[in-house]
């Protein structure tokens, strides 16, 4: 399905596992192709940069990795001069990043975005790294995360881009042979994607959650498609906006959190 109004796409009915770790206890090992545990100075760096151009950065700011994974972001936001936390759903991933990559186990907590709680307006920086698109319910849980950021602070965002160029070629294909197929949120592994996302998805969210978009852009990443396509098919999502990925960055506004639990925004 897609909301014709933002831009949304989204199963119905929606897939939903018995148990959490049903969805998000895979083994390291199936789910990344590199488990080195050291990280380069250049992970998560154009992240970072993004930050200090878009806030007045001080070192000792408060940062909070949701979904943290292997803790690479973790990381590599210490390093950059934040005070990182995180929380991370699969008990698996979490060993992961503890054991191999050396998270203190205090600062990567187990946990999911419905149940974990924060002091509210705690940190500066939060960041849902290919996160958001396998959550069941995404405006609930930005608006939990907003309640947990300082006002002015900012959340950073990337998702599966409703509009990518390739996903709309793949589409035609199947509706000229008639299949009734569509290649979106294909569930290529687990843990699956529940959604994509268009900029005016969080246009109207903001509304509703008291923040506005700072900043967005989309990534190009890989085609998919036969090589004589690609350097074509790459050229025209540089120019269209209609790359695979999509990056947003939110801004609270004063009061933001206070609004959107007064709105009753799901």
């Amino acid at each position: 399905m897609k909301c014709r109004l933002c831009g949304l796409v989204f199963a119905n009915p929606m897939p939903v596992p018995l148990d959490l770790q049903d969805h998000y206890g895979v083994a390291p090992e199936e789910y990344w192709k590199d488990v080195d545990p050291r990280v380069p100075d250049s992970y998560f760096r154009d992240a970072i940069d993004r930050f200090r151009m878009l806030a007045d950065f001080r070192p000792g700011m408060r940062a909070l990795d949701i979904g943290a994974g292997q803790g690479r972001a973790m990381i590599a936001m210490e390093r950059a001069g934040f005070d990182t936390h995180g929380f991370e759903a699969s008990k698996p991933f979490r060993d992961h990043a503890i054991e191999h990559m050396g998270i203190e186990p205090k600062r990567l907590r187990l946990g999911d975005i419905e149940t974990i709680a924060y002091e509210r307006e705690s940190f500066d920086f939060i960041t849902f790294g290919a996160v958001l698109e396998h959550l069941y319910d995404p405006a609930r849980s930005i608006a939990r995360a907003m309640d947990w950021l300082r006002p002015g602070g900012l959340i950073h965002i990337e998702v599966p881009s409703s509009d990518w160029l390739v996903c709309r070629v793949v589409n035609f294909c199947y509706w000229i042979q008639g299949a009734g197929y569509v290649g979106n949120i294909s569930p290529m592994h687990s843990p699956f994607h529940m959604y994509e996302f268009a900029i005016g998805c969080f246009d109207a969210n903001g509304k509703n959650s008291g923040y506005t978009v700072a900043y967005h852009e989309y990534y190009v990443c890989q085609t998919y498609m036969p090589r004589i396509l690609s350097p074509l098919l790459r050229w025209i999502m540089e120019r269209t906006s209609t790359g695979m990925q999509l990056c947003v960055w939110l801004r609270k506004q004063d009061g933001g959190a206070a609004r959107s639990r007064a709105s009753g925004a799901p």
